[in-house]
């Protein structure tokens, strides 16, 4: 597929989040560029349905080849979840080529988180709990996972607990019962009510930042991620969390 700057983003920046996208920057004139493209097609066809393969002619689309600070072709970068994860540059064998597309291949863990994610989108709570049981040591997604697991035990909260009202009236009565606080801050951010929810934990830290361990500081570092696409909420709520504890 041909890529430009008009459809950059949808095809490939988009794209990415749902499989890996490998763009070659390309242009007419470059014979390492021609000497390339047949294997690099060849590559992605036997990939075809796991890996995306798209060409950028810099010619033609010099925009988002500024962008990406392009300056010797070919260029091939590889995108996963809308950022480049791994390139390299000027024609390369076959066998090269291939390695580079199969180290873009999720691995078991990460294919066994993203169908406990879509379990948890799905409502479908048990079985996201037994999909992440069988994951292994896996350091580098330690952080979506127990994400994952933050938002589970919030769905579980949101279904079982009390409701807002029951929680309010407690805390109204006494504003350090901290328990209240802490459901409350799960029910809320069981609704996706993630300012909200926030600011209830971080009123535990200001009154009590080692109550339960830092169990309250721990929650909110979890929900910096399921809030991740609101950077500006994260990165308030991370400055406010860095002033109450130092």
């Amino acid at each position: 597929m041909d890529v430009t700057t008009a459809t950059f983003e949808q095809e490939v920046l988009e794209a990415s989040k749902r499989l890996p996208v490998v763009v070659d920057f390309w242009a007419p004139w470059c014979g390492p560029c021609r000497t390339l493209g047949p294997i690099i097609e060849k590559v992605a066809a036997d990939y075809a349905g796991r890996i995306k393969l798209v060409k950028v002619n810099t010619d033609e689309n010099g925009d988002v080849a500024a962008v990406f600070n392009i300056r010797s072709i070919p260029n091939v970068i590889a995108f996963r979840e809308g950022r480049p994860v791994a390139q390299f540059i000027g024609a390369q064998p076959e066998s090269q080529v291939r390695v580079f597309f199969e180290r873009l291949l999720p691995s078991e863990a990460e294919r066994l988180l993203a169908q406990a994610e879509q379990l948890v989108a799905e409502g479908r709570l048990d079985d996201a709990e037994r999909v992440l049981s069988e994951i292994k040591s896996a350091p580098e997604l330690a952080e979506r996972i127990d994400a994952l697991k933050l938002r589970i035990r919030y769905a579980h909260l949101g279904a079982d607990g009390e409701d807002e009202t029951a929680l309010r009236e407690r805390l109204a009565a006494n504003p350090a019962d901290h328990d209240a606080r802490l459901a409350l801050a799960g029910l809320l951010a069981a609704a996706r009510r993630y300012r909200d929810a926030m600011e209830e934990l971080l009123e535990i830290v200001r009154r009590d930042r080692n109550w339960r361990d830092g169990e309250a500081k721990r929650q909110l570092l979890g929900l910096f991620t399921l809030a991740s696409d609101d950077p500006q909420l994260v990165s308030e709520y991370r400055r406010k969390l860095a002033s109450a504890l130092y």
